[in-house]
């Protein structure tokens, strides 16, 4: 069965739960700072534990596919048991893979988060648009096919982004713009929400373009980078109603205690509500 809209669904989220998502980060400092080993067995229980204190209260969490590839095929097994276990509790699941190829290759990465016939299937997954807009086309197509989203990198939160995303090409726009234009276009007038979203860093001192798409704006960088979220309202004007911010480390270092991490998210949640009155 083919699901809603993920825009629709993330919207719903939102509004039910608040407006935040978590990553699930299982880098080796912080295994460490769990007392865990930076094994599989250190992996496994800090990821249960995350989807068994969250997944059944904040809107989307956003799994690192990285710190689990680095483990191998056992280490992968792993992310698609917590994708699995995320998705019943019914949290949305983000994949963090920053894909991004032509072609058939392109169309491969989709297929492995985006195909209900995958283990890794997942509500959303974020792409790197730099191979041009264009050859995002295979993931955005089953995207909309299958329910699920898309999250283009747009203006990252981390400073080295700004020579490429701030570049500006011979019609005069950056290539910031560009990705925030096409995801306009993807959109539509889609209601309450479309499923194209971009990755807006919530540090931005300006973001300079229109971030206005009809699509949810993924913020990273509160917490650990610096940003709080009585920043967004300035970042992202207007546009700060479809804001997902994401914080991985300063929810995420208060584990492995099921209570800590959830007084962590909540506060998140809170800080949001009152920044957004």
């Amino acid at each position: 069965m083919t699901l809603a809209p993920f825009g629709a669904r993330l919207r719903h989220a939102l509004d039910i739960r608040g407006q935040l998502c978590v990553g699930i980060d299982p880098h080796a400092s912080l295994l460490a700072a769990w007392g865990l080993g930076d094994d599989l067995a250190g992996l496994e229980t800090f990821s249960r534990t995350v989807v068994e204190a969250l997944a059944d209260r904040v809107a989307v969490l956003k799994p690192q596919a990285a710190f689990f590839e680095r483990f191998g095929s056992k280490g992968v097994a792993v992310l698609e048991r917590t994708v699995e276990e995320a998705r019943a509790a019914g949290a949305l699941v983000l994949m963090d893979a920053k894909r991004g190829d032509i072609g058939s290759t392109m169309a491969a990465y989709a297929e492995a988060f985006l195909s209900p016939a995958s283990p890794l299937f997942s509500d959303a997954v974020t792409v790197s648009p730099y191979l041009g807009f264009g050859s995002l086309r295979p993931a955005l197509d089953l995207a909309r096919e299958q329910g699920c989203g898309v999250f283009a990198l747009a203006l990252t939160s981390n400073p080295e982004g700004a020579e490429v995303q701030r570049a500006v090409g011979a019609d005069g726009e950056s290539v910031a713009a560009t990705v925030l234009r096409h995801l306009a276009a993807e959109n539509g007038d889609a209601a309450p929400l479309g499923s194209f979203g971009a990755v807006v860093g919530a540090t931005l001192a300006d973001a300079g373009v229109e971030l206005a798409v009809n699509g949810p704006l993924l913020a990273p960088g509160i917490g650990a980078q610096g940003a709080t979220m009585a920043d967004l309202p300035r970042v992202f004007g207007a546009s700060v109603i479809n804001v997902v911010p994401s914080v991985s480390r300063d929810v995420l270092k208060h584990g492995p205690s099921v209570a800590a991490l959830r007084e962590a998210a909540d506060r998140f949640v809170g800080e949001f509500a009152d920044a957004v009155k």
